[in-house]
């Protein structure tokens, strides 16, 4: 069993606790989904957000979803001039069997765009507020 990264970001349409919460879920559940992962593999989880983003911490998406024993952290994403708003970036550390190569970065909605260099980005289209 390996130590792997997986990165992911997602964008929120507004800054509303509970539109944050669903989106945060969602890149939480899709990374898990596409690197066949379980609460139990991750070993931790750094969530940064955009300073326009003060409704809720991200990280209490990922504690509702069963992660009350992985050490998570929230973090304010760098203020640069010209960058997306309304971001939520997340770094996980996990324990997988999948070679590097193989473990599947997540972007969805707007922050699909963030890393459209790697190769293997899951993009979930906008359907409105969740």
């Amino acid at each position: 069993m390996a130590v792997r990264a997986v990165r992911g970001a997602t964008q929120l349409e507004e800054d509303a606790r509970e539109h944050m919460l669903g989106r945060v879920a969602e890149l939480v559940t899709e990374v898990m989904s596409a690197n066949l992962l379980s609460v139990d593999d991750f070993i931790s989880v750094v969530f940064t957000a955009t300073s326009d983003l003060v409704s809720d911490f991200p990280a209490y998406a990922a504690r509702r979803l069963g992660f009350g024993e992985v050490p998570l952290l929230c973090a304010r994403e760098l203020e640069i001039d010209g960058s997306m708003p309304r971001v939520v970036r997340l770094l996980a550390h996990v324990e997988t069997d999948l070679p590097r190569a193989e473990v599947t970065h997540v972007y969805l909605h707007g922050a699909a765009s963030l890393r459209s260099d790697l190769t293997r980005v899951r993009s979930v289209p906008d359907q409105g507020s969740t």
